[in-house]
């Protein structure tokens, strides 16, 4: 922080961020545990459905919440996130056939869907623009701590306790979130009562056409993490790792240390180099995934990628929020994060597709999504060679 400058670790903005860490360790305690807990009940062949199913129905209802975050307000929105949560944690133990189990899913979804995109909008309406990266940064490395813890707490819980205790652990993980955000502050002006009128999307209330540059490097960047998220479970247990959330914690904690660091840098150089940057390392950590056969190869390959990934991710949404317009926020940001589950989504359901239960597969699979990162690296060098039209410079006003 500057001389002079106000800090922007506030009481809100610290409470924003816990409410995000509990969230994200909420749904992701579950990510390890659930392609062996879909085999016990017999949905082996469905093992690609666990994420795709997810990111679909977060994907669907970002127009809806985008919308709504800038209408009703940002703190509704939030909050919706974090009961669907809560509500399917409970639900998991008592839907315990295939279909009811993917249905749950489908549901789940809905929870990314709305509490990203709110919790965006309102660090864009609460920090400076100037200081757009560091704060998304932040923010993102507390989203990081989640992740990093929420997989290893729920393998333990899993196999200390039972996998109905890790889905009830979720849930009150999600409450906790929740009760926080009761006493956050609303930061929309002129909000609106809810009406269902308000769910009817014409045609431009789906994308925002400003940030689709944006959007679509977050889609390619991210097809490689449905992939992982799909087949890492596998691929560890292959090389004889026995806790299944190994890779994700050293992933998360990698992207931890980078996240704050990057997030200045995008603030200070413009985003587009730290982005490319980002892209470089993800290819790299790709094809080193796809050759690990040792615990050492795998510690090492998911260190770079949490690396690669903890610098796109400030710079990609900082990005978007300098794209945008002040009174479309929600929709800047929902229209990044239906990109963000077409690429989690695609990359699943792709990925369980290619596989295939042959574990000879998963190494091409990875391949392929680091090929994937370096067409959106040459995208980026192409469509920016004067540097200006994509300038981190080129904040809302």
């Amino acid at each position: 922080m500057s001389k002079g400058q106000p800090s922007i670790y506030t009481v809100q903005f610290v409470l924003l961020c816990m409410s995000s860490l509990l969230f994200s360790a909420s749904f992701n305690m579950m990510i390890p545990e659930l392609p062996a807990y879909l085999s016990s009940i017999g949905g082996a062949e469905y093992k690609g459905l666990i994420i795709a199913l997810f990111t679909l129905t977060a994907g669907i209802s970002r127009p809806f919440s985008g919308r709504l975050t800038d209408t009703i307000g940002r703190v509704p929105i939030m909050a919706v996130g974090s009961v669907v949560c809560f509500i399917c944690g409970f639900l998991y133990p008592v839907l315990s056939s295939v279909a009811g189990f993917l249905l749950l899913r489908l549901v789940h979804g809905f929870s990314t869907g709305f509490k990203p995109t709110a919790t965006a909008a309102y660090i864009a309406d609460l920090i400076p623009k100037e200081r757009w990266g560091e704060a998304l940064g932040f923010h993102g490395l507390c989203f990081s701590i989640g992740q990093a813890v929420g997989p290893a707490l729920g393998s333990w819980v899993a196999g200390s306790y039972s996998i109905n205790m890790m889905f009830y652990v979720s849930s009150a993980f999600a409450l906790l979130s929740m009760l926080i955000l009761m006493h956050m502050k609303e930061t929309l002006p002129q909000k609106q009562a809810f009406r269902f009128g308000l769910l009817r999307l014409g045609r431009n209330d789906i994308v925002d056409w400003n940030v689709l540059p944006a959007a679509l490097i977050v889609l390619l960047s991210y097809l490689s993490y449905g992939a992982l998220l799909t087949l890492i479970p596998d691929w560890t247990h292959h090389i004889g790792i026995s806790n299944k959330g190994f890779f994700f914690i050293v992933f998360t904690l990698s992207s931890i240390l980078v996240r704050m660091v990057a997030g200045r840098l995008s603030d200070k150089y413009g985003r587009i180099k730290v982005i490319n940057t980002g892209l470089t390392g993800l290819a790299i950590a790709m094809m080193c995934i796809a050759f690990s056969k040792t615990m050492a190869g795998l510690t090492i390959s998911s260190a770079l990628f949490g690396l690669s990934m903890g610098i796109l991710g400030p710079a990609l949404n900082a990005w978007t929020i300098d794209l945008s317009h002040p009174d479309h926020r929600g929709k800047a940001m929902a229209t990044m994060y239906i990109a963000l589950e077409i690429g989690i989504g695609g990359g699943a359901l792709c990925a369980g597709w290619l596989y295939q239960d042959v574990i000879s597969h998963i190494p091409k699979v990875f391949i392929i999504t680091g090929i994937i990162a370096v067409i959106a690296l040459m995208y980026m060098l192409v469509r920016v060679k004067d540097g200006k039209s994509l300038s981190g410079s080129r904040a809302a006003s």
